[in-house]
């Protein structure tokens, strides 16, 4: 049985940005954490692009967000269907910088054998010993968007491509086709 890869998804400069590259649709919501009201803007194709690569199981998303604890009012929000979430509420309360607590969760991915995807606007490194650790042998596409346009079409793409790929015994690859979402 083939597994999909594990997609980490954070949402504020990822999926809640001031300028999405998706079009001139915007949407625009709250969302209610911890007593406070949050406004959220988003692109509706984004979401619809996640929503249709999840569906079809070609990622299995798993929020990597200070949103966790909090998660489900983002799925209501952007009628996104219930994903797994990636870090507890307890790691989140802990941490003054939670970028080595999603890193954590990245290398809980790898450690699962699954392939990862990563996509996070300030935590996912851009070079080094960790990208290399991360993406050795294909396992790993890690994407860090722009925080004020978040995840592009282009980035989505390359997601499905990824996700299409799967790894054989011996190290060649098989792409798995289309899944719909272009």
């Amino acid at each position: 049985m083939r597994h999909p890869p594990v997609w980490l998804l954070d949402v504020d400069g990822v999926i809640n940005t001031r300028r999405p590259l998706w079009g001139p649709e915007l949407r625009r919501g709250i969302a209610r954490s911890g007593g406070v009201d949050w406004p959220i803007r988003w692109a509706p194709a984004l979401i619809a692009r996640i929503r249709r690569l999840a569906a079809a199981g070609a990622v299995e998303v798993r929020w990597c967000t200070t949103w966790c604890p909090d998660a489900d009012v983002l799925e209501r929000l952007f009628d996104l269907p219930t994903f797994g979430r990636a870090l507890t509420a307890a790691e989140l309360a802990g941490a003054d910088d939670t970028d080595p607590v999603k890193l954590a969760a990245a290398r809980r991915v790898l450690a699962e054998r699954r392939r990862l995807v990563w996509t996070d606007d300030t935590a996912v490194p851009v070079s080094g010993p960790v990208v290399s650790e991360l993406t050795a042998g294909g396992r790993g596409l890690l994407i860090r968007p722009h925080p004020r346009r978040g995840l592009r079409p282009s980035d989505l793409t390359r997601i499905e491509s990824f996700a299409r790929r799967v790894r054989r015994p011996g190290g060649s690859e098989a792409d798995l086709g289309d899944f719909g979402t272009s």
